[in-house]
């Protein structure tokens, strides 16, 4: 299953997006209404949505600034989350969420809608990062 919000313009640098990202604690500012619990550290995050199980997420890979990219921690869920930038000019960038995940087709039910509304809010709060 593969999912990309809509890319979405951000006031800011390509460098810069990706610097506060990299701060896993600026994901908080970025996470939808729904989500009750969130924690960060230097090399994870962990979001809790009502009605989901807990989820954490560790560093997968870094390319300054065109992408940062997560994993899920658990071995029970297997996907990917990336945020991918492309420079516009000195003060803007385009930017987009892409996850990738292999589930089971009732599971896969279960969470497709829920996940797209979840990635499509992140793309829309990278301004406020």
């Amino acid at each position: 299953m593969n999912i990309e919000s809509k890319k979405v313009i951000v006031n800011k640098s390509a460098t810069e997006l990706y610097k506060q990202l990299e701060n896993f604690e600026n994901f908080g500012k970025a996470m939808p209404e729904s989500v009750t619990k969130f924690e960060a550290d230097e090399t994870s995050f962990l979001f809790g949505m009502k009605g989901m199980p807990e989820v954490r997420l560790v560093l997968e890979e870094k390319n300054e600034p065109e992408l940062i990219a997560f994993k899920a921690a658990s071995s029970k869920l297997d996907f990917s989350l990336a945020c991918r930038i492309r420079p516009i000019d000195d003060n803007s960038c385009e930017a987009y969420f892409d996850f990738k995940g292999k589930f089971n087709p009732m599971l896969r039910m279960m969470v497709e809608k829920p996940l797209k509304n979840f990635i499509e809010v992140l793309a829309d709060k990278l301004n406020t990062i």
